[in-house]
């Protein structure tokens, strides 16, 4: 595998000022900020930049910004995914006028292309410029989901130098690397950071990187494997292991990456409610009911409160919840999560 695409490489977001226009000074100053802190690279113009969102001389602007603040300084990726493989195309080779190191493109979407139209989607690319290709695998985003042998046809060809996969699928992740350990495997989510690298991930991709959190990250997934050891071991001791979450049901005590959260009485009742049934769907009467222990009357704003008072103890983004989750005109529910310790 080629050195200079190791490491953290963060996906940069896009700033705008007062204007509604790219704040190209303030992503300068953000690019600043992470080399001083030791990244080994940029993911430029990916989803966390809401590239989708830029018009042309918009998604241009950011591209070149980071180019000119960081060229030569580390390495550098441009995300060139379209619908269009003309437009793709014209973007890459404007990567390559900057000086990018590869480039990288999610799947076509929206129109159901079949996977033979995706995959000469890709060859059309790399075929029109000479520069590496980095395949962008986000079934969550994108509605294509590339399995296993579809990303084989592409890593088997020297001009693909890997795959950033975004997705929960440890044991896809797992085969590209088995069957193609010369190529980069990039695991996308920070939130599966250390289950990614353990599966075989080479390194992350990740939002504006803050080492300094991922040193705390991966201290509280260490307490975390101490207080659990094996997840069967403990669920049968009265543990509920759900991802990073963990209740202990006989002191009624929930941690988060092993960390004890700290819960009122009331957010406790409705904690061990939900812990104890993940994946079912409780109606807010049900659970003002069976939490409060009277007959529920206009219960919507109460339940509501205290569901997202315990989301801003538990949820890495309460605004994204990844665990409590509401289901819209039906109620709330812990989502069931797989663990892989």
């Amino acid at each position: 595998m080629n050195e200079k695409f190791k490491g953290i490489f963060p996906a940069l977001l896009t700033p705008f000022d007062g204007q509604n226009r790219v704040d190209t000074e303030v992503l300068g100053r953000l690019v600043d900020y992470n080399l001083q802190k030791g990244v080994d690279g940029f993911y430029v113009a990916g989803s966390t930049a809401e590239v989708f969102l830029l018009d042309a001389k918009e998604r241009l602007a950011v591209m070149e910004t980071v180019s000119s603040r960081a060229g030569g300084k580390c390495t550098l990726i441009a995300h060139i995914g379209c619908i269009s493989t003309k437009q793709a195309i014209e973007y890459a080779r404007e990567a390559k006028e900057m000086g990018y190191d590869a480039i990288s493109s999610v799947a076509p979407f929206y129109y159901k292309f079949s996977f033979e139209e995706i995959r000469r989607y890709y060859f059309d690319i790399v075929d029109a410029v000479d520069l590496p290709m980095l395949i962008y695998n986000f079934p969550a985003f994108s509605g294509v989901n590339l399995t296993t042998d579809n990303i084989r046809e592409f890593l088997a060809d020297d001009r693909f130098l890997g795959v950033k996969h975004t997705s929960s699928d440890f044991y896809a992740l797992e085969q590209f690397k088995a069957g193609f350990p010369d190529k980069v495997v990039y695991n996308g989510y920070d939130e599966m950071f250390l289950a990614g690298l353990s599966m075989g991930a080479d390194d992350y991709v990740t939002k504006p990187y803050n080492p300094q959190e991922l040193a705390a990250r991966v201290r509280s997934q260490l307490r975390r494997y101490t207080l659990l050891g094996d997840i069967h071991t403990a669920q049968r001791e009265g543990l509920l292991v759900n991802g990073r979450l963990t209740y202990d049901t006989a002191e009624r005590v929930l941690r988060a990456d092993g960390d004890v959260v700290k819960l009122t009485a009331t957010e406790t009742k409705i904690v061990d409610l939900l812990m104890r049934n993940r994946g079912r769907i409780f109606p807010a009467e049900e659970i003002y009911q069976r939490v409060w222990e009277e007959e529920a009357f206009a219960p919507e704003n109460t339940v509501m409160v205290h569901i997202r008072r315990i989301r801003e103890k538990i949820e890495l983004n309460p605004k994204e919840p990844e665990y409590l989750k509401v289901v819209w005109g039906i109620g709330y529910k812990m989502e069931k999560i797989e663990n892989h310790v």
